[in-house]
Order: C-alpha cells, then sequence, then structure tokens
C-alpha cells in the first residue's frame, strides 16, 4: 500500500490524451515549454521503475542534450537502487547524493589536492582487500567506472563537456554498473589506507552514499562494525550539509539507534534548534517503537499491521534514553519530564550525566528547565539538594537561592555564566552579598568572575590601595562606568588632572576608561608604545571623547607612521584624515589586518588605487571605501576572482557596493553568453558568490535552469537576506524559484520538514497562502521555523498571524512552551500580543524571547511590563485590588530598565524618596519620558537632592535624562562635567534644550567657542550643537579639522547644519572638491549644503553620505541633484529619502530612487508590473519516461 501511494505521488504529473501535461491541485503550475530533461527523482520513485530503466537506458546516450539527467537516472540505476530500498521515503534523493558528493570534492580541489589519475585509483579499487572473501572484482571496476565520471566532470572541463556536466560517453559505461551496497564499508575502509590525495576525493565521493546507506531501514545486514564504519564515512556530510540531518531513516533497531545517536551527537554544535527538536523527536520515536511497539505519531503509519497510538503514560525516558539523546535533551517538551519512569531522573542527576550532557547546550526553554529543575529538586530535601549546585548547568539560570553560605553561592555563580544577566541580575546580586559578607579583597573579587561588574561600586569603594593595585591586574573585566569612576578615584587618591602622570595612567589599565580626558592626554608615546597590550585593554571601553585625548597626548612626540602601526583599533579609527595623509603609508602590508572606519577605508582604497596596488583579497577592512569605479575598471578577465575576493568579508561590504559588483559580474558573464542565466552550470552557479546571487533580476531568477536547483538551494539556504533591501523584487522571485525547485514531482502538500529545511532564510519571505498548502505537520514545523526569523515581509504578517492561530488556537490559551516556541510570530501582531495570558510563568517566557527580538514592539513592552509588575509579589497584587496606584520598588526598577518609561506618572508619583535614591541610577538612564513623567521625577529629584542651583556635580550625573524635566534657565546652571556627556548625550532633549545644556558646560568646565581643542570637540557629543552662529564662528579651524571625523551623526537643527557647513568650507575647502572620505567624515552636516553646492558634488561621493542624513537635506536641495548623483546613493541610503522630498523630484528622479530602493543590479527600470512571475516545475518523472523520446531527436 505504501508503496503504491508513493508512486501515485510521483506520478502526480501526466500527460493527457491531446498530449498535454495535467497537474493535481496544489502543484505549482508548469511551464513545459522547456527544461523539460530536468527533474528531481526520489529514490523510491527509481527503485520502483528499475525494471524500465535498462531498455531506456540504452536510449539516452544518444542525445548529448541529456547531460545531468542522464547521470543522475545512470546513478539511480546502478549504485543507489540497492543502497536505499523501497519501503522507505524518507532518505536522501540520488540528486542530493550526487550534488553533495560533487560538493565535498570541490573541496579537495579548494585544499588544493590534484585529482587522482585513473592509473592510481584503478589501484585502490582493485586492491586485494577489495576482492578477497570471493567478492567479484568487477564491481570495484564498476564502482571506479562510476566514479571518474564524477571526478571528471569537476576537474576537466572541455568545451564540449562544461563544468558540471558527465561526458556522454561515460555514461555509456556507467548505465550496466551494478554496486552492492554490502561492499561499502570495505571500501571506506581501503580508502582510509590511501594517500590524502586520493582518500579526500573518495571520502567525498562515498560520504553522501554512507549517508543514504546508514540511513536506509536495510542497515539490518550490516554489523556493528560495519555500521560504525558507514556512519564514520557519513559525518562529513552532518558537518558540511547539516540539513541531511533531516533524512533520518523511518524505523531503526535499538542497537543501531545507539550508534546513530552517538554520531549525531557528534555534530550537536552544527546543528540548529529546528534541527535539534527532529533529532529529539526521531529519537524518541525509535524507542517507542522499539521498546514499547506503540507510536507517538498522530497520523498512523502504513504497514501491513499499523502500530497501535502510545498511551499518554508511556515511560519511554529511562536511563538508556536519556544517555542516548545526550545534549538533544533540550529538546524535549516540559511534557516529556514526565515520561521518565520513577527515580530515573534523580540517578541521572546525582551521577553528573546531565551535566556532562548539557556541557554543550547553549539555551534552553525556561518551560523546560524549570520542569527538569523542579523534578531534581523533588529528589531530595532542600538542604541536600545545594550539595548539587554546580551540576545544575543551565538549570540554574531559574533557581531560586535563598540562606545560601558563602561557598554554595560560589558554586551557584560558577553555573550562571551561560545565563543572560538580564534573567538572572537579581539572583547574582543576591549571591555576591552572600560572598561579599565580610570584608572584601581583591582575590574575592577575582573569584567573581564576569559578576565583579555587579559589585556596588560603595563596596568597592571599601578596598585598600593594595587590593585595587592588585584588582586593576585583570584585563578581563569589563566594569560599570560607576565602578571605574570609583577604582580610579581610588587609586589617585585626590590628585587633580595636572597632578597625573602617565605612569598613574598606565597603572590603572582596566579602569582608565574612567579617567577624565584631561588625565588621559598625559599619556606619551614612550609609556605605551612598548607596551601596546596594556594600551589596547585601556581603550577598550573609553568613548570617543577620551580617544582623542589619548590620541592628543601621543601625537605630541611619536612618528605617525609609528602610531598607525602600533595603535589598537579604537584608537586607530579615531586618527583623522588630516593625520592620516601624513603616515606615508604606502604599502598593503601597512593597511591589511586592521579595522579602519569607513572614511580611513575611502582614503586608503583611493591610495592604493593611485599607487596601483589594489588587492581585493588582501583590503579586508579598506573593502569598505571601495567605489563602483573601482569594481568597473576591473578587467573581465580578474571579474570573477574579484567579486569572489569581496564576498570572503561581507561584513565589510556596503549594499551598493554589492549592487555594482553584481551588476558588473551579471553584465560581463552575458556578454560571454547571451543566455549564461538560462543555461548555467551548476559550477558556474557555484562560483557565483551567495551575497551576489540575492541582486539576480526577477528575470534572471526565473530563467535558471531546474537543472541547478541543488545548487541553487544550497546557495540560497547558506544566504544572508539582510544583504538584500527589504522591498527588492528578487526576494519574491527567489522564493518562488525555491519552491519550484522543491516541487519538482510533487504538490506543496507533499513537501516535507526536510524539504522545508531547505529553504534556509528563505521560508521567512514564503507567502503564509503557500505555507497553508503544506501537510498538517510540515506547517507546524515550518512556523516554527519562521520563529527565529528576522525579518518577515510585512505585507505577509497578518496572514501569517491568522495561520499561527489556525495551527496552534487562540494566544490566549497557549502554554509556556508554546510560547517560546512560536511566540516571535504572535509578537508581529499587537493584538494577538495583548491577548497572551498573564500568567506567573509569562514572565520568564518573555524573557527569554526578548533575547533574540531585533525589534520590541509597544505592544511587547507593555506585556512584559504587565507581567513583571504583576509578578512582583502577591502582596502588591492584593494592593492593586484596592488601589490602582502601585508603586515602583527599587528592585523592580532596576529590572526593568527601559521598560521604566511604561510607569504612569501617578505610579511614579507614589514612590518613596528612598526607593527614588537607591533606583536613580536607572531611573536617570531612560530616554523618552513623557512630560507629564519628568514633572513628576524631576519634583522627586529636587525633594531627594535639594533645588536645582545646590544639586552638586555627582547628583547631576545620576539624574541624567531626569534633567530633562528642568526648566532651561535650571540647566543652564547644572554642574555638568564636560567628560558626562557622552551618557547624558543619549536622553531624548529638545533643540531647545541643548543650548541650555551647552551654556551649562562651558561653564562649569571653563570652555569657550574659540579654546574648544578636538578632544572637547567630540566630547560635547550632540551638545555641539548648542553653540550659537557666532560661537561657531570663533571655532578653531585645525581643532574642527582634526575632531570631525570621530564626532556622532549630529542632530542639529537645520540652520545649524547650514552654519557648520560653513565652518566645513574653510576646513576643507569648496564642496565640489570633497572626497569620499571627507564626506563620510562630515556626516550630517553634508543636509547644511545649499542647492548648488549639493549638485556640484562628484556623483562618487554619494554611497558615502550617512543614512540618517538623507532625510535632513531640504526637498529643494535634494531636487537640485542630478540623475548620475542620484544613481550613486546606493538601496541604504534610497530607502531614506522622505515623501517629501520625493515630491519635489522630477519622474527621471523618481524612477532612479525607486529603482535604488530595490536594489536593482540592473540598470535599466524594473517592470511596471508588480505581478509576480508565475510558478513553474517541469514534468516528473513518469512524465519524462514518456517525454525521452522527443528530447532525443
Amino acid at each position: 500500500m505504501q508503496k503504491h501511494a508513493r508512486n501515485q505521488q510521483c506520478h502526480a504529473t501526466s500527460l493527457n490524451k491531446t498530449g498535454q501535461v495535467d497537474t493535481h491541485p496544489g502543484q505549482i503550475q508548469p511551464d513545459v515549454g522547456r527544461r523539460q530533461n530536468d527533474t528531481h527523482l526520489s529514490l523510491s520513485a527509481l527503485v520502483s521503475e528499475k525494471e524500465k530503466a535498462p531498455n531506456l537506458l540504452k536510449l539516452l546516450p544518444m542525445s548529448p542534450k541529456a547531460g545531468t539527467w542522464l547521470f543522475v537516472l545512470a546513478v539511480a540505476c546502478s549504485v543507489v537502487a540497492t543502497v536505499c530500498p523501497a519501503e522507505t521515503s524518507n532518505v536522501m534523493s540520488v540528486d542530493d547524493v550526487v550534488f553533495i558528493g560533487k560538493k565535498l570534492m570541490m573541496k579537495c580541489q579548494t585544499k588544493g589536492y590534484p585529482a587522482p589519475s585513473a592509473t592510481l585509483m584503478s589501484s585502490v579499487f582493485n586492491s586485494s582487500v577489495l576482492t578477497a572473501g570471493g567478492k567479484p572484482a568487477d564491481q570495484s571496476n564498476s564502482l571506479l567506472s562510476t566514479f571518474l565520471p564524477v571526478l571528471n566532470s569537476l576537474t576537466a572541463a572541455t568545451s564540449k563537456n562544461p563544468p558540471g556536466q558527465i561526458p556522454v560517453e561515460a555514461l555509456e559505461k556507467m548505465k550496466s554498473n551494478m554496486w552492492n551496497c554490502s561492499y561499502l564499508p570495505a571500501m571506506i575502509r581501503t580508502i582510509r589506507n590511501s594517500s590524502e590525495q586520493v582518500k579526500c576525493y573518495m571520502e567525498a565521493f562515498v560520504a553522501p552514499l554512507s549517508w543514504a546507506t546508514a540511513a536506509s531501514p536495510s542497515t539490518s545486514t550490516f554489523s556493528s562494525a560495519d555500521y560504525d564504519t558507514l556512519l564514520s564515512a557519513a559525518r562529513s556530510v552532518l558537518l558540511d550539509v547539516s540539513s541531511a540531518v533531516m533524512n533520518l531513516p523511518a524505523t531503526i533497531d535499538g542497537q543501531k539507534l545507539k550508534q546513530m545517536m552517538i554520531t549525531l551527537r557528534s555534530v550537536y554544535s552544527t546543528l540548529n534548534e529546528d534541527q535539534r527538536a527532529e533529532v529529539l523527536n526521531w529519537a524518541r520515536e525509535q524507542i517507542v517503537q522499539n521498546n514499547f511497539s506503540c507510536t507517538l505519531k498522530k497520523t498512523p503509519n502504513s504497514k501491513p499491521k499499523p502500530l497501535a497510538s502510545c498511551k499518554p503514560t508511556v515511560k519511554w525516558l529511562d536511563s538508556d534514553a536519556l544517555n542516548m539523546i545526550g545534549p538533544f535533551l533540550s529538546s524535549l517538551q516540559p511534557t516529556d519530564v514526565d515520561a521518565s519512569p520513577q527515580g530515573t531522573l534523580c540517578a541521572y542527576f546525582t551521577s553528573g550525566q546531565f551535566s556532562s550532557s548539557v556541557s554543550g547546550v547553549t539555551r534552553m526553554n525556561p518551560s523546560l528547565a524549570k520542569m527538569l529543575l523542579q523534578s531534581f529538586q523533588q529528589c531530595f530535601s532542600p538542604n541536600e539538594f545545594q550539595k548539587y549546585l554546580d551540576k545544575l548547568g543551565p538549570l540554574a539560570c531559574y533557581y531560586s537561592a535563598s540562606n545560601l553560605t558563602s561557598d554554595l553561592s560560589k558554586k551557584l555563580l560558577s553555573q550562571l555564566t551561560s545565563c543572560d544577566s538580564s534573567i538572572t541580575s537579581k539572583l547574582e546580586k543576591a549571591l555576591i552579598k552572600n560572598v561579599l559578607s565580610g570584608p572584601i579583597t581583591a582575590q574575592a573579587l577575582r573569584d567573581l568572575g564576569r559578576n565583579v561588574a555587579l559589585v556596588p561600586p560603595k563596596q568597592l569603594a571599601t578596598l585598600s590601595s593594595a587590593d585595587v593595585k592588585d584588582l586593576l591586574q585583570n584585563p578581563g573585566v569589563e566594569w560599570s562606568r560607576s565602578q571605574m569612576f570609583t577604582l580610579v578615584k581610588k587609586q589617585l587618591g585626590g590628585k587633580k588632572c595636572g597632578e597625573v602622570l602617565g605612569a598613574d595612567v598606565m597603572a590603572l589599565q582596566s579602569v582608565a576608561a574612567g579617567l577624565p580626558s584631561c588625565a588621559l592626554k598625559k599619556l606619551k608615546a614612550q609609556d605605551v608604545l612598548a607596551n601596546t597590550e596594556a594600551l589596547r585593554n585601556m581603550s577598550k571601553q573609553m568613548n570617543k571623547g577620551q580617544l582623542k585625548a589619548v590620541l592628543e597626548g601621543l601625537g605630541g612626540n611619536a612618528s605617525l607612521s609609528d602610531l598607525m602601526e602600533k595603535l589598537p583599533g579604537p584608537l586607530l579609527r579615531c586618527v583623522s584624515l588630516t593625520n592620516l595623509k601624513k603616515a606615508n603609508i604606502t604599502s598593503l602590508d601597512q593597511v591589511e589586518n586592521k579595522t579602519w572606519s569607513v572614511s580611513q577605508a575611502a582614503y586608503l582604497a583611493k591610495k592604493m588605487r593611485e599607487l596601483n596596488k589594489v588587492n581585493f583579497r588582501r583590503l579586508k577592512s579598506v573593502l569598505q571605501g571601495v567605489t563602483c569605479k573601482m569594481i568597473a575598471e576591473v578587467n573581465d578577465s580578474q571579474l570573477l576572482e574579484t567579486v569572489q575576493a569581496l564576498a570572503e568579508t561581507p561584513q565589510w561590504l556596503s549594499k551598493t557596493q554589492v549592487r555594482c559588483a553584481a551588476g558588473r559580474l551579471f553584465k560581463s558573464l552575458e556578454q560571454k553568453r547571451s543566455d549564461y542565466f538560462r543555461n548555467i552550470t551548476e559550477q558556474e552557479l557555484a562560483a557565483i558568490p551567495n551575497l551576489l546571487l540575492l541582486y539576480m533580476t526577477p528575470e534572471k531568477v526565473k530563467d535558471l535552469p531546474d537543472s541547478v536547483c541543488q545548487a541553487f538551494l544550497d546557495k540560497m539556504a547558506a544566504a544572508d537576506l539582510n544583504s538584500l533591501p527589504l522591498n527588492a523584487p528578487s526576494r519574491l522571485a527567489l522564493t518562488q524559484r525555491a519552491l519550484l525547485c522543491l516541487t519538482i514531482g510533487k504538490n506543496l502538500s507533499e513537501l516535507t520538514k526536510a524539504d522545508v529545511l531547505r529553504l534556509g532564510p528563505i521560508l521567512c519571505e514564503t507567502p503564509p497562502s503557500r505555507l497553508a498548502l503544506m501537510a498538517p505537520d510540515v506547517i507546524q514545523f515550518s512556523l516554527q521555523a519562521m520563529a527565529s526569523c528576522q525579518s518577515i515581509p510585512q505585507l505577509h504578517r497578518p496572514d501569517l498571524v491568522r495561520l499561527v492561530t489556525q495551527t496552534f488556537g487562540s494566544p490566549s490559551n497557549w502554554t509556556a512552551a508554546l510560547v517560546e516556541s512560536v511566540g516571535p510570530l504572535i509578537l508581529l501582531d499587537d493584538n494577538a500580543t495583548s491577548a497572551l495570558p498573564n500568567a506567573p510563568w509569562m514572565k520568564d517566557s518573555l524573557a527569554f524571547l526578548k533575547l533574540n527580538l531585533i525589534r520590541m514592539s509597544d505592544a511587547f513592552r507593555k506585556k512584559y511590563f504587565e507581567v513583571a509588575t504583576a509578578a512582583a509579589s502577591s502582596s502588591a497584587r492584593r494592593r492593586r485590588a484596592a488601589n490602582s496606584t502601585t508603586a515602583p520598588t527599587a528592585a523592580l526598577i532596576e529590572e526593568l530598565g527601559l521598560d521604566n518609561v511604561l510607569w504612569t506618572a501617578s505610579q511614579l508619583d507614589g514612590m518613596s524618596d528612598g526607593t527614588f535614591l537607591a533606583a536613580v541610577d536607572t531611573l536617570g538612564s531612560v530616554p523618552g519620558y513623557s512630560p507629564d513623567q519628568l514633572v513628576v521625577l524631576s519634583k522627586k529629584a529636587v525633594q531627594v537632592f535639594g533645588p536645582v542651583s545646590q544639586m552638586n556635580e555627582s547628583a547631576v550625573v545620576q539624574l541624567r535624562c531626569i534633567a530633562q524635566g528642568f526648566s532651561n534657565a535650571d540647566l543652564a546652571g547644572l554642574p555638568l562635567p564636560l567628560d558626562s556627556l557622552d551618557e547624558v548625550a543619549l536622553c531624548g532633549w529638545k533643540d531647545s534644550q541643548i543650548p541650555s545644556v551647552w551654556r551649562a558646560v562651558a561653564k562649569y568646565n571653563n570652555l569657550t567657542a574659540s579654546l574648544l581643542d578636538s578632544t572637547a570637540m567630540v566630547t560635547l557629543n550632540r551638545f555641539f550643537c548648542g553653540l550659537s552662529s557666532g560661537e561657531i564662528s570663533q571655532l578653531s579651524v585645525n581643532a574642527f579639522r582634526e575632531a570631525v571625523g570621530s564626532m556622532d551623526n549630529l542632530p542639529c537643527p537645520l540652520d545649524v547644519l547650514q552654519q557648520l557647513k560653513q565652518l566645513a568650507v574653510s576646513s576643507f575647502g569648496s564642496p565640489d572638491t570633497w572626497t569620499e572620505a571627507l564626506v563620510s567624515d562630515l556626516r550630517n552636516i553634508t543636509a547644511g549644503l545649499n542647492a548648488n553646492e549639493a549638485a556640484s558634488l562628484d556623483p562618487s561621493v554619494f554611497s558615502f553620505l550617512n543614512q540618517a542624513s538623507i532625510p535632513l537635506f531640504p526637498p529643494q536641495v535634494f531636487a537640485a541633484l542630478s540623475p548620475a548623483q542620484l544613481e550613486n546613493l546606493g538601496p541604504d541610503n534610497a530607502a531614506m529619502v522622505t515623501s517629501g522630498q520625493r515630491a519635489a523630484l522630477t519622474p527621471e528622479q523618481l524612477r532612479v530612487v525607486n529603482r535604488l530602493a530595490t536594489g536593482s543590479a540592473d540598470s535599466q527600470a524594473p517592470p511596471q508590473s508588480s505581478a509576480a512571475p508565475a510558478l513553474r516545475v517541469e514534468a516528473v518523472f513518469s512524465a519524462l519516461f514518456l517525454l525521452i523520446g522527443l528530447l532525443l531527436l
């Protein structure tokens, strides 16, 4: 019955009486007009047709067009027919086996191994070991004649036989080959005794065959030793193509299950969460089938004697099962914990096996962790359980500690290293309090590891000077700002800036970032250039103002060449263009392996071009400065190698650069062959970097032949869609082509979980209407996989949320496990987010989701705030029943962090003065308070610290964002130290407040505009916008030149930007002379240009404009830009163009901007129609047998 059903599926497409192709409902419609010679064959279909194959094969060599299809069919008939018998439906396809083998062989080429000669291979295949024991020698010859054509297809391409295709004459030799899979283990053992050259290619060849054999149900004929041999040979498949782990046998006996799980455990770290869950589910099913003769599957299987459904009480999770699944335990459902026999979990925990199994587990859902923790705790009395605190692993994140001794607290702290601090900070602080209950020492603090960052500054202030000095020798600690200030003060005593020596600064090492800029200027070259490691440690946590101060001190008595060679990354990136030009850089050796800023990279790339020393593979971070013009200048003969070099370090490339490289490459390829993409081969496709492939136009994607589907899916699974604009039409085209490849020969309803996993990030782009056509279990799996998507198209979200609720039910009834599994999809809809239950467990589940959310909606923040405040205490909940204005506590304020902005003004008003004082550091770090909240908080500040006019520096630094509630007159009198502005600038200041803050800083720090040096300009941050036009005119041109590259995006009003632009003209010359590097440095200041100045800019500089600056250009200025200038904006900048700016553009300008915003690599405008290209499939296996005669004509 099962075989018949599969054959029906394979023949879903058939010819009707008119000779046309019929397709069944749910299939993606085929375009039978072309590429009829390609198909995706399942092993079961091949085996079911093997009686027909010999007769058909007699015809195949007649046509050179048969190409890869002939190879697939020949291999299917000659090699894999015995590997995978007809009764399995979940094993790798022939296409998979061939493609993976070739992919692994290509790695041998990459390693530089030459292809082994036929003579050398013959000696291996004809080994006496292989022909011993009655094995016929012609079996090894058959294998050799199968292997050599695959090898030659990679290494001996000719004009007659392009790369990736099998010569037709080789197929003639292959057609009669028959190879028994029982022969494979002996072959593997022989290969291992071969030379490295032969071994690499042969191991690549047999690896996918070994996995297909090991994952087939016919493994009962293998001994345990032979099965281990197969699995060890197949391991490279799981490491390089982790999706192969989805092709697991439907049934496997107990002993081989244990062997299989040993292999799967060895590749655990390379699998994603979905793959790990599938392995666990598969292992659980095999265990119940073997041990209880039942099934956990919801749909009965089609065996002659279907297995009965397991009872809910089946105890499958015994000690053998626990040992077998190892780290896959982290994928258990909370309900699985109840499936363990009494006492089993206790023994598993106390023996240390649990701790060992989860040592490589990086995350565990809170619902499972808490269930396991509860089960383990029930094994002991509270005091007894504390003996095992060092065996908790990830469960420690959810352990509630009370009355622990200092030693036990240390034990538990050691287990919290893998926990996210947002979940465990409250626990960590309680434990630290236990550890440091007496006088603290440097050793006690070192024992805390990373947790030392949670020690209150007040306790650090009690350390002796000797202990502080000892403590500072540990460069690995990331201290908080307040801790650094405390330790610096403790170390230097009452020394003023003028009294600090370079040696004093060097002694501070990792807390040097707690020094004021005036002290950092005391560092001299002789102090640090001989100890660059100390300089690296010191600069790690410094802000830009401090880094600039260090450079100012070092630059006085050191050559720029020495500085360029020895400065660590943070300091190097603060070197101004002015000084970089003086550094005498003349070779790639001086710039590679360093991390440069974009502006520095732009200067250096241009410099290397002028010196004719551009080597794209060696440029590394300098690639940021490569222009489209440089890419256009590359010779066609070097172009492919160049774009491959660019793609090796995608982190340094912008969308603009990728778009230019893709357009240049595609144009070159199509000049070489006009129908390049229509007739592209596997190896040609493989040669195009994934990064560039994403920029194919929809037409090119549509034209890709089915023969490259394997390579296409492989590349899409590894592609980073973040490098493609969100509204790029190629996203839809790539998605449709991937689905087309997956559904050749099958309906969407026939796709398996393994198929879906092959989509990789393309799954995130799949329309919900397509998902809904899949089988129920595949829909569920797909949605769980999509919960990891970083981005889902906006238009898909309503239907996707609807599909989620149809599949899993109303969010109001969800369990913790379901929220943790699919929750990110529900968070796409505000109403569905609000509907999630306010259950006690919800806080931990949302905190778990929070860790991986790129953007948190207001609805999510509100939901988290509700459950966090509701969970604060049961007594607080009872009080809320009588009083709706619950006052925040210090502990809750600290826990909520930035979400403290969600308290109502009346709730904040109910806060006691003591709570405010205890939590002022946290409250002061929150931007975005409403005017009502600021009124309340500023009133609290006056109650606690006294009148604004009498507040001291310490109070003002703590208040930070709360100071936004003061009047402009009060702001102007605040004692604000210059070095505190880096954090103060993060608050949402109004433009009208900025001048008052500048006046306060100038007064308190004795600053005047004319005396501002480069360090002060950088340190002022956004408050630089507070200078008046008269003060701007007084600024030092030299200081501005030195500072501007390190100044952040200045969010100044337009009139201030125009004044700063005038300063830039005075400093650097007329805008028509501005370079890419300078424009990158000027950032928002470029928005101060007038229409004539903007129109005079060189077009090449526009891709180096800062994204944030684009909306700041007045519409009339933006409209003055030529199409050539707009053409160089690039996708990211084009996406920032406002509706007001668009309205001022001509139709031609608007077309350019629209095309750029989609990231199109073509210079022509995209088609006006937004309709998706029709999805097509080619005729499948049965149709090909009927049509093959036509193809051979």
